[in-house]
């Protein structure tokens, strides 16, 4: 049949076009409720509101950062009409630098809140509620992080680097020379590390810095220009009075000031110590971590004879237990060098782990496939699984567990699983970020 023709035309929706929202305007909101990112909810004429600091409950002057229709993202200028629940933050930086936008709220409820969001998501995503929820791990509070990146840059109206880290949502630096939640030892060296690059001969050629706390301390000054003599000894010398390791970086990879140096951590509970670069994923939470490798042994129970398949495995952290344990590990990785560090950190530890490099965002194939397995452990990063959990079923695993650094990719993937005949047999919630909105979790899937 022929199409009767149509009129050029674009109706307007009814109502018309929502007008734009300036930007640096300044709003009295209501807050309703807490979205996932850990940002406070409003409602005001006709649009959602997303405002960071502020609780739910609380009556807040807002100022437009930024909007699109319906959609308005804005700063908290003042609390208006406080919650019962705010509380102090412990860091008096939290206000303007963007790396933990949950100080003002308790442990106890940051939690809680972190706790529903996930079982949000794998309900509203996946229509999946697990057969047990378990309690969270939780760790320390404050100075629990091992690893940071520090931003600089140079200012040329007072002629001095400004230290610090970015402030939320902007390119720009607070300059400041101490942060809670970094670990003791990074402490000491973030509250010297302002003076001390302000002191070379050319400041301005540091690009950034990053900070590192395993089994030493470590600082790696990223370079844009070549340092001269007096100022890599002058780090040096820096690095040596806090008991540090330092690394330099032009354009070429990160290399070690003093040879042999290596970077690493260890596993106490498993007798593993884990050599890794700069550049290498590492959980930044060592407490943390700890028990998040030590809640999925327990969780999997026996596996001594079992064939694991470890995918993202990155330098081992769960092969390296794993193998401990007696299982017989293949580890799978997509990055090379980290698959021939995952390979050097086995042998050193005297364990058998296969290690291969695959593409696990593509379709699965190649000869690690072949033998099987029983158990599938995931560690994916954030955009999760989707291909694995596609074909889950031919790698004939009775078991999957599944650690997730994203609840919405988790859930999304969890929905595939169950398609495939898994059901969600356990879930619990890693609070490896405190005083963020950040959450993981650990979730055990079972064939029917």
């Amino acid at each position: 049949m022929k199409r009767k023709a149509t009129s050029q035309l674009r109706l307007q929706p009814a109502g018309g076009k929502a007008a734009a929202v300036p930007v640096g305007r300044k709003v009295q909101l209501q807050i309703e409720r807490m979205a996932h990112d850990g940002r406070g909810i409003a409602y005001l004429e006709g649009r959602t509101w997303f405002v960071s600091g502020a609780l739910p409950g609380e009556q807040v002057q807002a100022q437009v950062l930024g909007g699109r229709q319906k959609l308005v993202e804005a700063r908290m200028l003042a609390v208006l009409t406080p919650s019962a629940q705010r509380r102090e933050p412990a860091c008096p930086h939290t206000e303007r630098c963007g790396g933990c936008n949950l100080q003002h709220w308790p442990e106890a409820q940051q939690l809680a809140f972190k706790q529903q969001s996930l079982a949000d998501q794998l309900k509203r995503v996946a229509q999946l509620e697990p057969e047990h929820w378990a309690a969270p791990l939780a760790g320390e509070p404050l100075a629990y992080r091992r690893r940071a990146r520090v931003a600089v840059r140079w200012n040329a109206q007072r002629q001095q680097l400004d230290v610090g880290f970015r402030a939320e949502a902007s390119q720009e630096v607070v300059a400041l020379n101490d942060c809670a939640v970094l670990v003791q030892p990074l402490q000491k060296i973030l509250h010297a590390l302002p003076a001390t690059l302000n002191a070379l001969e050319a400041p301005q050629s540091v690009g950034h810095v990053e900070l590192f706390y395993g089994d030493a301390s470590a600082v790696l000054v990223r370079h844009t220009k070549p340092l001269s003599e007096s100022d890599q000894q002058a780090l040096q010398r820096w690095a040596d009075s806090h008991a540090a390791q330092l690394w330099l970086q032009g354009k070429g990879e990160p290399e070690a000031s003093v040879a042999g140096q290596v970077l690493s951590y260890s596993l106490p509970s498993w007798q593993v110590q884990l050599g890794y670069r700069p550049g290498d994923f590492v959980q930044v939470n060592a407490a943390l971590n700890e028990r998040m490798v030590a809640q999925a042994l327990d969780w999997l129970g026996d596996v001594q004879g079992l064939r694991v398949l470890d995918l993202f495995s990155g330098l081992g952290n769960f092969s390296l237990p794993l193998a401990r344990c007696g299982a017989e590990v293949t580890a799978v990785e997509g990055v090379a060098g980290m698959v021939a560090r995952a390979q050097q950190n086995a042998e050193a530890n005297g364990l058998n782990v296969r290690c291969v490099q695959a593409d696990l965002f593509a379709p699965l194939a190649g000869n690690w496939l072949a033998d099987g397995c029983d158990i599938v452990l995931l560690d994916p990063p954030r955009d999760g699984a989707q291909q694995v959990a596609k074909q889950i079923k031919e790698l004939g695993a009775a078991r999957v567990l599944y650690v997730s650094c994203n609840p919405a990719t988790l859930a999304r993937d969890a929905a595939l699983l169950a398609e495939q005949g898994y059901r969600l047999v356990k879930a619990g919630l890693l609070d490896m970020f405190p005083q963020t909105a950040h959450a993981e979790a650990m979730a055990l899937f079972a064939q029917y």
